[in-house]
């Protein structure tokens, strides 16, 4: 009897899964409920539709997304094959035609002897599993199977919405206007835990201003009502009076600025992102503005004027699992030895990304199902680094990532920014070679 692996979702990680297991000799089973069942953000019952935007960011190999997708490329990626067969012109971007795209997907997946597509929901998962499985069933993951998911991993672990502040790079700051230190550590030094960028009043005003007039992304359908108290957008909090910020995400209170000996009228905090120390969080300021919006209104934080935005800050409606503490760097569940993770649930934000796990998580379900070990991509590649980030166990507070130079390991070797992306991206394929014999 041929050798399955289940894959659970017909979306960009479930299909890359499926194509990986096919390639490998055995049969893979897409269970997908949309034809049965829908969901508040699908229009149709195609496999990887594209429910948001059609583009899949740049292809250039000077951004960590078009190194991405060329490692994607050598790994045989169906989606970017499909991304090139399916483009429309988009300048620097790789973007589809996103009907063609869903299509030529979907047909590719029907002719292949060693796909099956079965259209019902997937909702119990086994406590003793017979074959791999690959759980792909993103952002709007079923509420029978979110409960499952909740009940194998014993927690509170499954989040249902994003709070995202924007990340920005090390680099990108102007430390002559801000100082380090944590709240209440007037002992403040370089190593302090917080980058602090001080306000004086007009400042602040300003700030506050420039939130409240700035354009917003419209909230779907499926998104209303999914603020709360303890993460509301900072547009919402500015709403709410002029000195709301000043006394929740920006207040200053036990933080001396030792340049002026004082305590500033306004601070906003800037948060160590990674162990390498190469981006920074901005505290607090989760947000539904429009990404040029962000980068025209912080950057008018001193100290930000030319910050560079590693991930622009967002708050929508997400299912994910805490990865860090339920999911081994192969992405296979860490109690379970047959079950595996892969797309928006493992807390990667974006399509290709999604993607690009479900690529690792197909081969490692394979090897499995053949008595294999699985295996990680490199931390020095793209896929590698973005593995590491979501399975890091040291992280204190997780939350969603898209791929972006801050998750690669540091360069030793002085070199300029153009150097440096040059580098990045020839190590990166040359990993990227390396793993692919692996899994042959």
């Amino acid at each position: 009897m041929q050798q399955k692996v289940i894959i659970v979702g017909g979306g960009l990680a479930g299909v890359e899964a499926a194509y990986q297991v096919a390639k490998s000799g055995l049969k893979a089973e897409i269970y997908e409920m949309r034809q049965i069942k829908t969901t508040s953000a699908h229009k149709t019952d195609l496999l990887a539709e594209l429910v948001c935007s059609n583009s899949l960011k740049s292809f250039l190999i000077e951004n960590a997304s078009g190194i991405l997708k060329k490692e994607m490329e050598v790994l045989d990626s169906v989606i970017i094959n499909a991304a090139y067969e399916t483009k429309v012109p988009a300048g620097k971007a790789l973007a589809v035609d996103r009907n063609k795209f869903s299509n030529y997907i979907t047909n590719l997946i029907n002719q292949n002897a060693n796909i099956e597509i079965i259209r019902e929901e997937f909702s119990k998962i086994p406590v003793n599993l017979d074959v791999p499985v690959v759980i792909a069933s993103g952002p709007l993951t079923s509420d029978n199977l979110s409960n499952e998911i909740k009940r194998i991993t014993d927690t509170e672990n499954l989040f249902f919405y994003d709070s995202i502040s924007p990340i920005i790079d090390a680099e990108s700051i102007d430390y002559t206007k801000t100082f380090a230190g944590s709240r209440y550590d007037y002992n403040t030094s370089s190593d302090g835990d917080y980058i602090n960028c001080p306000q004086n009043k007009e400042q602040y005003e300003n700030l506050v201003r420039r939130i409240r007039e700035a354009e917003k992304i419209e909230i779907r359908e499926f998104e209303k009502g999914i603020y709360f108290e303890s993460c509301l957008p900072v547009e919402v909090i500015a709403d709410r009076g002029i000195d709301t910020l000043r006394f929740g995400p920006l207040r200053p209170v036990g933080l001396m600025d030792p340049r002026i000996k004082k305590v500033p009228y306004a601070v906003v905090q800037l948060r160590r992102e990674n162990l390498h120390g190469t981006m920074y969080n901005m505290v607090g300021f989760q947000t539904k503005l429009k990404y040029p919006e962000q980068r025209r209104v912080f950057r008018s934080i001193p100290g930000l004027e030319k910050a560079e935005f590693m991930r622009y800050g967002s708050v929508h409606r997400n299912t994910y699992i805490n990865s860090p503490s339920l999911l081994e760097p192969t992405l296979k569940f860490i109690n379970m030895d047959l079950l595996f993770f892969a797309g928006q649930i493992t807390g990667v934000e974006g399509y290709i990304e999604s993607a690009a796990t479900g690529i690792i998580a197909g081969i490692n379900a394979s090897r499995l199902a053949m008595k294999l070990d699985p295996v990680k991509p490199p931390s020095e590649t793209a896929i590698g680094s973005l593995l590491s980030y979501i399975t890091n166990s040291e992280l204190k507070k997780f939350q969603p990532m898209n791929i972006n130079f801050g998750l690669f390991p540091p360069i030793e070797k002085k070199l300029n920014k153009s150097q440096k992306k040059k580098y990045i991206y020839e190590r990166a394929i040359e990993k990227i070679k390396e793993f692919k014999k692996l899994t042959i």
